[in-house]
């Protein structure tokens, strides 16, 4: 998966919005404001940070050596993921959407509610 399919998988999720909050060099995936993924746009290699169960995410490191613990993250809920080193497509998917099941599962209930009435 390229830094661009990355992008558009993370967009056509429910509720998802780009940006940039901390620099011109990092963009950020939120869903109804609340971050999801990052990734860093001047590397030479492409990466994503996801939020992962901190269980599996021990499982995937030691599986997958190009999983390892999240670059400037909570080593424990995050994961940096190589995109374009080997990982098949569909388990990146899986993981950008075990992501945000994370995050909109940790969010009021208002605000799932909010989600779930969106277009």
């Amino acid at each position: 998966m390229n830094l661009e399919e990355f992008r558009e998988y993370c967009l056509s999720k429910k509720g998802v919005e780009e940006t940039f909050p901390f620099g011109e060099e990092t963009l950020v995936f939120k869903v109804m404001g609340k971050m999801f993924a990052l990734t860093g746009l001047d590397s030479e290699t492409a990466t994503a940070n996801l939020k992962c169960d901190p269980l599996r995410a021990v499982e995937l490191r030691e599986s997958h050596p190009q999983i390892i613990p999240g670059y400037h993250m909570n080593k424990k809920h995050w994961n940096t993921v190589e995109l374009e080193t080997g990982l098949d497509n569909e388990l990146l998917t899986e993981l950008i959407d075990h992501s945000y099941d994370l995050v909109v599962e940790k969010m009021p209930k208002k605000l799932r509610e909010e989600l779930n009435n969106l277009p």
